[in-house]
């Protein structure tokens, strides 16, 4: 009697694993060659696993250990204690000589009457020093005002209080100290000379030749000086002033009219320079504002053309963002 043999249908997965029978009764033959290649699949599967865990390794980097201290942030420190003694200093002094004028005669006085007296005295005094020595008196005024201003200036660039550029601050006040207050006070005396005429006419007579010859005089004198204190070239200080010479002169043409009008028509000869002083606090902010754009526009342009290299590994969104800074 023949004997009756059932037929076995195999079937295997995609990764080559065993066989599986359809009927379970009945084990499948598996044969060497399907041996070898199920052995092959599951070392390549597996390489491949290391490989990937190995590139990813390599890849990854491990985060450095932060700094307990960062030098940056120690001269930052210190710049802004060096800043604020600066600011303390000056201003205790000043506020001490404004609020003591009267010190010689406070005994019996009560706090009304020393505050009463305050400005009344203060102008007193000034008066005297105009009469002692006007062009020192003008001098320190000048001096002053140019500092302020350029402090001002720093902080509308976007710089904290106590962040500002002490020498910088130093140089405006200096231009103020030795040219303004001096040139402006023989200005003065000098425009009264040119004009000695009586007629509606002579004081917008005088406000147009202030804002044309003695303007570009005086723009031109503050920008070549602070290039001289800034150790700049000749080639650059010219090309600065090229540069900036008609935009500054037309935008004093925006302030400096309506100004003038009260300066040649109401104020007295020996007393305009401290009236012009007080708006030159506006004015100094937007003059020392165009000068240091541009000689720090200049000097970054310089170091992109020394590093060609470093500027060109820029991301293009960095690039995008400085050059849109520069053209505002």
């Amino acid at each position: 009697m023949a004997s009756l043999q059932i037929p076995t249908t195999h079937y295997y997965l995609v990764s080559s694993s065993l066989p599986i029978s359809q009927n379970l009764n009945i084990s499948p033959i598996i044969t060497s060659k399907q041996h070898k290649n199920q052995t092959f699949l599951v070392s390549k599967r597996r390489n491949f696993v290391i490989q990937s865990v190995t590139q990813d390794k390599e890849v990854i980097e491990l985060p450095k250990p932060k700094k307990d201290y960062d030098d940056d942030d120690d001269d930052r420190l210190m710049s802004r204690g060096v800043n604020a003694a600066i600011v303390l200093g000056f201003g205790t002094f000043a506020v001490t000589k404004l609020l003591t004028i009267d010190h010689d005669y406070w005994h019996g006085w009560t706090l009304y009457e020393v505050l009463r007296y305050l400005p009344e005295h203060n102008w007193i005094a000034y008066e005297e020093a105009l009469k002692k020595n006007p062009v020192l008196a003008k001098m320190a005024i000048s001096g002053i005002v140019y500092s302020l201003g350029d402090w001002i200036a720093q902080c509308f660039e976007g710089k904290p209080i106590l962040d500002f550029d002490p020498k910088r601050m130093f140089r405006s006040g200096l231009v103020g100290f030795t040219l303004h207050g001096s040139l402006s006070h023989y200005y003065y005396q000098f425009c009264e000379a040119l004009f000695p005429f009586q007629g509606w006419w002579v004081v917008p007579a005088k406000v147009a030749f202030d804002q044309t010859v003695w303007s570009a005089i005086w723009n031109s004198i503050y920008f070549v000086f602070l290039g001289i204190l800034r150790f700049e070239s000749p080639a650059n200080i010219f090309s600065e002033l090229k540069a900036t010479f008609w935009v500054m002169l037309t935008a004093g043409w925006k302030l400096w009219p309506f100004a003038h009008l009260i300066t040649y028509g109401v104020i007295p000869i020996e007393q305009r320079l401290l009236w012009v002083d007080c708006v030159e606090l506006i004015w100094v902010t937007i003059l020392s504002t165009y000068s240091n754009e541009r000689s720090e526009a200049r000097i970054s342009n310089t170091t992109a053309e020394e590093n060609p290299d470093s500027s060109s590994n820029e991301p293009p969104n960095e690039k995008d963002s400085r050059a849109g800074l520069n053209t505002i």
